[in-house]
């Protein structure tokens, strides 16, 4: 079951980052052939997969921290919260992807720096919103249960970067 919510996981992500990539770039392939039309992402399909990804979080969360009743109760309001602002980060991430993507093949140096500060500012909103909500999930658990979670988290997100680096190609 795990090995199934990590491939689901994994894909759902390398999908995602295809699907922004294509938005922006549309294939050389896709656009010698005639019958095949990329129909652009929407907003809506961007929420399905982050449904779906999220989906599999849980269920990964849930198999790995094995919460008594007690701390379940405690723990996904305050996970509920912590994701909803993930969510919020994600966005630019997304965002910032597509227009590196835009802008891959006249890439220049100011913007090259815009995007560099922005995925830095990026990070620092990650790692700040990791130490906002320790003490709160330090509370939900204790403080060994909260930093299996951080591990956990941080796995999770190990994972997304992974795939999202193996995705995005290198400035030409």
């Amino acid at each position: 079951m795990k090995r199934k919510v990590l491939f689901v996981l994994i894909n759902a992500l390398a999908l995602t980052v295809m699907l922004a990539a294509l938005v922006a770039r549309p294939s050389p392939v896709l656009a010698q052939t005639a019958d095949v039309h990329a129909k652009p992402i929407t907003d809506a399909d961007v929420q399905l997969l982050r449904q779906d990804v999220q989906a599999a979080k849980n269920q990964i969360i849930t198999d790995t921290m094995m919460f008594t009743p007690t701390e379940a109760a405690a723990f996904w309001p305050v996970y509920k919260e912590y994701a909803a602002s993930q969510h919020a980060i994600a966005d630019k991430r997304l965002a910032l992807i597509t227009d590196y993507a835009q802008h891959i093949d006249n890439m220049n140096d100011a913007t090259a720096r815009g995007l560099t500060e922005r995925m830095f500012a990026i990070e620092e909103a990650t790692q700040a919103l990791r130490k906002q909500y320790y003490p709160r999930f330090e509370k939900a658990l204790g403080a060994k249960r909260a930093a299996k979670f951080y591990q956990v988290d941080n796995r999770l997100s190990l994972m997304i970067n992974l795939q999202l680096a193996a995705e995005i190609p290198l400035i030409p």
